[in-house]
């Protein structure tokens, strides 16, 4: 089985400074403060040859921890989900053991592009714009889904001037929810009013306390959230915009096809179904490993 270690970075100055910037809206500030604390670490530096990661038996990962059921903590702080337990799967498969740094979303891609990870885990779809700078081992097919208070009559394709709540840095907020709102506009009508908090439960609590009408997030979370609120919400409107997940590594490094031949091997002998079934988020699996198929 593959050993988990963790690096928390947090010198007492940075640490105060990480929650300053972060304010109220994130809940689990020794990820917060080890992210700034590492911040340095995207500046220059080569990535690792596969050579280099075989040779030291680690395979160094960057990962969120609140995105549940993806990726979350346990009550001691381990990072786990689905997501992480099938990067771990795969560290086994390769021989190495698995060395997690815990981050913030947006921190993720150029802390890869620095070379101090190797890979990262953020329930990142697959861009052309990102392949800019990293690569993906692409490893699921998510779509977009809200949701809402029990008993709402909200709507996604009819959500001009409503509050609707998203993960800082996803999908949703940077592309779903401006178009949404853009359109809006041009029709004459009022913006969405979109509320983004670093976090999925802050998402999600935005929701349940009436600051947002309803929150949009990848599939697999609202349909978690939904699950374990047991009726305190409910999906809105249908599925929508299918996309690729992908594992973020380096761009033109060694890592990304021994990842994917090693993702593969997990598919074919059913192991990688396993992991999401224990989740319910077999919805999303696939049968081939790819690496960028994004097309857009």
């Amino acid at each position: 089985m593959t050993r988990r270690s963790f690096r928390f970075l947090i010198p007492a100055i940075v640490a105060a400074a990480a929650l300053l910037v972060s304010g109220c809206t994130n809940a689990d500030a020794p990820d917060a403060a080890a992210d700034a604390a590492g911040t340095t670490a995207t500046q220059g530096g080569a990535a690792r040859s596969w050579a280099e990661i075989e040779a030291s038996g680690v395979l160094n990962v960057g990962t969120i921890t609140d995105y549940p059921p993806n990726e979350f903590k346990t009550d001691d702080g381990r990072p786990t989900g689905w997501a992480v337990e099938l990067v771990e799967a795969i560290a086994d498969e390769l021989g190495l053991d698995v060395e997690y740094e815990l981050l913030l979303f947006d921190n993720i891609l150029p802390r890869i592009q620095g070379g101090s990870i190797d890979l990262g885990v953020g329930s990142f779809t697959d861009t052309r714009e990102r392949q800019q700078v990293v690569d993906f081992v692409n490893y699921y097919e998510a779509g977009t889904l809200w949701a809402g208070p029990a008993g709402s009559t909200v709507d996604p394709e009819h959500a001009c001037g409503l509050t609707i709540a998203a993960m800082t840095g996803g999908t949703q907020q940077l592309d779903e929810l401006p178009k949404r709102s853009a359109d809006c506009e041009a029709a004459g009508e009022r913006a969405i009013e979109i509320l983004p908090f670093t976090g999925q439960p802050e998402v999600t609590q935005a929701v349940l306390d009436g600051r947002a009408d309803a929150f949009s997030a990848d599939s697999p979370v609202t349909i978690d959230a939904v699950v374990a609120l047991d009726g305190r919400i409910e999906v809105v409107g249908d599925m929508f915009d299918s996309a690729p997940y992908g594992f973020p590594v380096p761009r033109d490094g060694e890592i990304a096809e021994p990842v994917r031949e090693a993702l593969q091997r997990l598919i074919d002998d059913g192991t990688y179904l396993d992991i999401l079934e224990k989740y319910s988020s077999e919805s999303g699996a696939i049968e081939r490993a790819t690496i960028n198929i994004a097309t857009e």
